[in-house]
């Protein structure tokens, strides 16, 4: 069996002695030796509307998240707010996210496990049926690829509702 050290029960114990504000991270504190130190968690103020989310970016993630955000309003009509820190955009529930993080700007789609044809590199995980895209500085993605997946995220959830309403049957229809 694997010696995991995020298993053994003395360092797990330490592990969740944080706070939801805190993050354990395994440090080489010597030659040979590691200990757990909760780091604590970065915090930032949301932004109060979806302009001033691109604007506080900058570099090549303001540019990408600007060329997402043109392309899905452009696409589909959708309401776009601010939730949970990032933009996300709904049609009968929610149907995508895009959240811009250190180094990386990542593509969320609450039906994205049924657009991975569209775009294979989705990878599911998560609640629902979430799959999510991570772009880095180097990634392609073809405008034409994503606004297929906008159009048919926004199909799915008009053909089946809520993505986040589990009473729905609508919700279990086969993947």
């Amino acid at each position: 069996m694997r010696d995991n050290w995020c298993s053994r029960k003395r360092r797990s114990n330490i592990a969740f002695q944080g706070s939801r504000n805190s993050r354990a991270v395994l440090a080489v504190t010597a030659p040979g030796t590691r200990a757990l130190v909760l780091l604590p968690m970065k915090k930032s103020v949301p932004a109060e509307n979806p302009d001033a989310y691109v604007a506080s970016l900058v570099g090549w993630q303001q540019l990408y998240v600007r060329a997402l955000r043109s392309t899905v309003l452009s696409t589909v009509p959708l309401q776009e707010i601010i939730k949970w820190g990032h933009l996300v955009y709904f049609s009968t529930g929610p149907v995508l996210l895009i959240r811009a993080e250190e180094g990386r700007v990542l593509l969320g789609f609450w039906r994205g496990k049924r657009l991975r044809d569209i775009e294979p590199r989705l990878k599911p995980g998560g609640k629902y049926e979430m799959a999510t895209l991570e772009l880095v500085r180097e990634t392609p993605l073809e405008r034409a690829a994503f606004v297929a997946l906008v159009k048919e995220a926004v199909a799915l959830n008009v053909s089946h509702g809520d993505p986040t309403d589990l009473t729905s049957p609508k919700i279990n229809d086969a993947v």
